[in-house]
């Protein structure tokens, strides 16, 4: 149920660019770090190259292209390794659909609470406790 938001910068530009990275994103948050594809909400947003800087020089002066990468999972749910070959997993992957990558690309996991977040009105923790009483989680009122 991570929620995943992507902000890139790329001289090339497609049609498909925004889908395609939500579906690699998608499919690598699903591989690596095992959550569902189901309740996984990816928002793909473009800047325009010029706009992006870095190292003090545009990304269009360089030739270059840059991402960032946000994504919200619950507190304790992955491995220092799975986290570590994630970023590298999107690292490659984004270059792969963006072209030749600024060093300076960034993905964060931020892990939360699981007590401070949810989705469709509960949270994770009473999902976990749910799970564990074996009855279906009803909506919190």
């Amino acid at each position: 149920m991570p929620l995943i938001t992507v902000t890139y910068a790329t001289s090339r530009e497609r049609p498909s660019l925004k889908s395609d990275i939500a579906a690699a994103v998608s499919e690598l948050t699903a591989g690596i770090l095992h959550k569902d594809p189901k309740v996984t909400a990816v928002i793909v947003k473009s800047a325009d190259a010029a706009d992006w800087f870095a190292g003090g020089k545009s990304l269009a002066e360089q030739g270059l292209a840059s991402y960032w990468l946000d994504i919200h999972v619950t507190e304790g749910t992955n491995t220092k390794d799975e986290k570590a070959a994630y970023l590298a997993a999107l690292f490659k992957r984004m270059g792969e659909l963006l072209g030749p990558l600024h060093t300076e690309s960034y993905a964060h996991v931020d892990e939360v609470k699981g007590d401070a977040y949810g989705f469709g009105g509960l949270t994770q923790e009473r999902r976990y406790i749910a799970g564990k009483l074996e009855i279906v989680p009803q909506n919190a009122a």
